[in-house]
């Protein structure tokens, strides 16, 4: 959504064909689904892939944070791609790249040869998605014709979530998890084939990618989020984990360095000298990784402890990500009644219950039990996105717009990643501490899972005394209907990354 605001672009003239129209409005938005399912359909097949390809749990981890940390590393560079290079270009691709390794993903043979297919996907992702709905911008008439095209858009991402859940379980129970990343291909194939025929190629623009800053500070997010993960296996004094960690601390450092030398910067610090915008960035940061505890351990409940099948899980779910996307839509209709203060304070809130409650689960609990925090999730996680999106938005300057609203998914993406390594490090410790004292294996995993829950609420806590204390004042413009769609695909995307995160929660799986 980088392109979101203020963008360069010469609408179609009202001559067009409506069939053209029609085949452009289909390639986005499968372009979009595919990225949204492909973050929520390896969910359900993780435990299956860990027993299949013989992962490590710490490896296994690796499943899903290389696809969120490459993707969230590389959306700044991948919404300036287009800017500078035509968003069409870009767009096909980053779709290039995705589908090229979802097919190697499907014919894996190893652990790590299956990690590397998912970071790569998380770079195809990170170029092409910025651009979809810029397209739509750049190819649709201002109007009714637009305002359709942004609906079905939403539509799009907002189910695929659910979608993937769904599809995960299928492919998973009835083909082979394999099918998960393969059926990307035809899809893939497909958009590609028809996206020159339909799509208008946009102005470009001079200037330079700042690959060096992307490089490094996606490559200090990774050191970083292995030296937390590898904190569970060897301890926090091990050189195994102090060494990644301090890596990590010099990357970030030189990302910091090469952006203050740079005339062009990839992510100008000025953005952040607006207290609102700062608040609202680390509110996400927060709500990141506190979401991502509801699938990061109640996947791992339903199916290793509750006995869920692959299929029940994925409908278990549900529920969450429908009731995200009702929210946001009823609330982005209601937003300028409503104001910003009031979701911003109950939405933490209501995480914070929705976790406490999933963390007095037992394992004689059935899905009534896990229902009711779904329900609660959903709603909380549904009325944070919308204010949080049109507070990074308000008040930006339009040159500065795109780079607003790509911090904006970088810092859920990064911290969802960040949140569920510390998060599986303590409920990994957790649980081998209660094995160790000779607690049934059942219990001593409930009782991680009821750890991490706590601790997530804690974050959801600290995500309500952000907005408490530095949100302060209204957005510097009133809502309007380009704003309100900002929050829908902000929402759209945010939940599809807690979707995703759930599949890391089999890293705890016992071997």
């Amino acid at each position: 959504m980088s392109d979101l605001v203020d963008v360069p672009h010469d609408a179609v003239s009202s001559g067009q064909a409506k069939g053209r129209l029609k085949i452009a409005l289909f390639v986005i938005c499968a372009a979009q689904v595919i990225f949204v399912i492909d973050a929520t359909i390896v969910n359900v097949a993780v435990p299956t892939i860990h027993r299949s390809m013989h992962f490590s749990s710490a490896n296994l981890q690796w499943l899903i944070t290389a696809y969120s940390l490459t993707y969230g590393g590389f959306l700044l560079i991948g919404g300036r791609s287009g800017d500078l290079l035509g968003k069409r270009r870009m767009f096909m691709i980053g779709v290039t790249l995705f589908t090229t390794a979802s097919l190697l993903g499907g014919l894996a043979q190893s652990d790590l040869w299956l990690i590397i297919t998912r970071g790569f996907q998380g770079v195809g992702g990170a170029i092409a998605s910025p651009t979809a709905l810029a397209l739509i911008v750049r190819n649709f008439p201002e109007g009714s014709q637009r305002n359709r095209a942004v609906g079905a858009y939403a539509a799009m991402g907002g189910g695929g979530g659910a979608v993937g859940l769904l599809l995960g379980g299928i492919l998973t129970n009835y083909a082979s998890w394999r099918w998960i990343f393969l059926v990307n291909v035809p899809i893939g194939a497909l958009v590609l084939f028809l996206a020159p025929r339909s799509l208008h190629e946009s102005e470009t623009h001079k200037g330079r990618l700042q690959l060096p800053s992307a490089v490094t500070v996606t490559a200090g997010m990774l050191s970083l989020v292995y030296g937390i993960s590898d904190s569970s296996i060897h301890g926090w004094g091990d050189l195994r984990t102090v060494v990644p960690i301090c890596l990590a601390g010099v990357l970030l450092g030189s990302f910091g360095l090469i952006e203050s030398k740079t005339a062009a910067p990839l992510m100008p610090l000025s953005i952040f000298r607006n207290r609102n915008r700062l608040g609202a960035y680390c509110i996400m940061l927060a709500i990141g990784g506190a979401g991502a505890a509801m699938f990061f351990f109640l996947s791992q409940i339903t199916q290793n402890v509750l006995g869920f099948s692959s299929i029940k899980t994925g409908v278990g779910f549900v529920p969450a990500a429908v009731i995200v996307f009702i929210t946001t839509n009823i609330l982005s209709r209601n937003i300028a009644k409503i104001g910003m203060r009031l979701p911003l304070l109950v939405g933490p809130i209501g995480l914070a219950v929705a976790l406490l409650l999933m963390a007095r689960l037992t394992t004689t609990d059935g899905y009534g039990q896990v229902f009711v925090p779904l329900v609660i999730w959903g709603f909380a996680m549904g009325l944070l996105f919308v204010p949080i999106t049109l507070t990074v938005t308000s008040g930006v300057r339009p040159h500065e717009a795109g780079l607003a609203s790509g911090l904006l998914n970088a810092s859920s993406q990064l911290g969802g990643a960040l949140g569920l390594s510390i998060l599986a490090t303590v409920a990994t410790s957790a649980t081998r501490s209660s094995l160790l004292n000779h607690v049934a294996n059942n219990v001593a995993l409930a009782h991680g899972y009821k750890i991490g829950f706590a601790i997530a609420a804690a974050i959801a806590i600290a995500a309500f005394v952000i907005s408490l204390l530095v949100i302060r004042t209204k957005p510097a413009v009133a809502p309007t209907k380009r704003h309100t769609d900002a929050g829908i695909e902000s929402a759209q995307l945010l939940v599809a990354t807690q979707d995703g995160h759930a599949a890391v929660a089999a890293a705890m799986e016992e071997d």
